[in-house]
């Protein structure tokens, strides 16, 4: 039986230093880079998703970014089917494909080969949902979704209202819950081997490096960005929601000032951070990598993990 091809996957928390050690991977190794980020995929959203620059990636290809209109729905089975075009692409032209981001699901649509339905939205029970958060409140549906789906709601957050309402909303569409759906996925047989690595850090100094990165994104022009953002388009489905994004709106809407704003983003982004990291403990496969590290100690790890010497004789 032949070797499957390898993909590398560099994945965990927000400001951890995935950009820059997978962009000094891919120029060492001949790769080119697929982003697995659901706020980076967004066009005009460059501050607050931290996307990387075109000096900062050093001509390096990067796919998966930058592609998707603010007002438009993108799925994880959209993305899954767009990032296996893109490692076919990449291994066609007798490169490494580099995964890197920090979205559990889009690296788990790959990495678990699940097959994420494309389920159809039914608005009017969206609505009904929207009503029910707005006069009951979020706990309500939170509740609701633990009745119905205990082990999906494991690794979600009682204040993630796009999730919790995708529970509900799969369960309303289909008659089977998120956890069987992804039961019933996984059948299928996985086309790469995937060599998974995340990146960590002493929480006080990943909260510090939280923190620092916010107060740079505001003397960047976040909120600037979000102004612009909210003038050219007239809804907003997803990326609204994204962190940093919803707090600037709620600040140009006077329900905060700047300052409890920019406490806000830390904060919220501290608590993604923390699921990240849950998240992706769970993937066994997981190779963890000390962000204290020097670069290049991080990329002989990777390189010596995944057998690179042999894998190019």
């Amino acid at each position: 039986m032949s070797e499957k091809p390898k993909v590398i996957v560099i994945c965990g928390p927000t400001a951890s230093g995935k950009t820059e050690l997978s962009i000094k991977l891919a120029k060492q190794i001949n790769g080119e880079i697929i982003s697995a980020d659901s706020m980076q995929i967004y066009k005009e959203m460059n501050i607050g998703t931290a996307k990387p620059s075109e000096e900062e990636k050093r001509g390096i290809k990067h796919y998966l970014l930058d592609f998707v209109s603010p007002d438009e729905r993108y799925s994880v089975a959209q993305y899954k089917q767009d990032a296996k075009k893109a490692i076919k692409e990449i291994l066609e032209k007798g490169k490494t494909p580099i995964i890197i981001g920090g979205t559990g699901l889009y690296i788990d649509s790959l990495i678990y080969e699940i097959e994420y339905n494309d389920i159809k939205i039914d608005e009017n029970y969206r609505k009904e949902l929207e009503k029910i958060a707005q006069e009951q409140g979020l706990e309500k549906l939170y509740e609701e979704a633990l009745e119905i789906d205990p082990i999906a709601m494991e690794k979600i957050s009682k204040n993630d209202k796009k999730r919790i309402m995708r529970v509900l909303e799969i369960y309303q569409a289909t008659g089977k819950t998120k956890t069987e759906q992804e039961i019933e996925s996984r059948k299928k047989e996985i086309e790469y081997e995937y060599y998974v690595f995340a990146i960590n850090w002493d929480r006080e100094i990943l909260y510090q490096r939280i923190n620092k990165r916010v107060d740079l994104m505001i003397q960047k022009g976040l909120i600037e960005e979000v102004k612009n953002i909210l003038e050219k388009y007239k809804n907003f489905p997803t990326a609204m929601q994204g962190l940093g994004y919803k707090e600037v709106v709620d600040f140009l809407n006077e329900i905060y000032t700047k300052e409890e704003m920019i406490e806000k983003i830390k904060m919220e982004t501290r608590r993604y951070a923390k699921r990240q990291l849950t998240w992706f403990r769970k993937n066994k496969q997981t190779s963890w990598l000390d962000g204290k590290n020097d670069i290049q100690n991080n990329i002989d790890i990777i390189l010596e993990v995944i057998n690179w010497k042999k894998m190019k004789i």
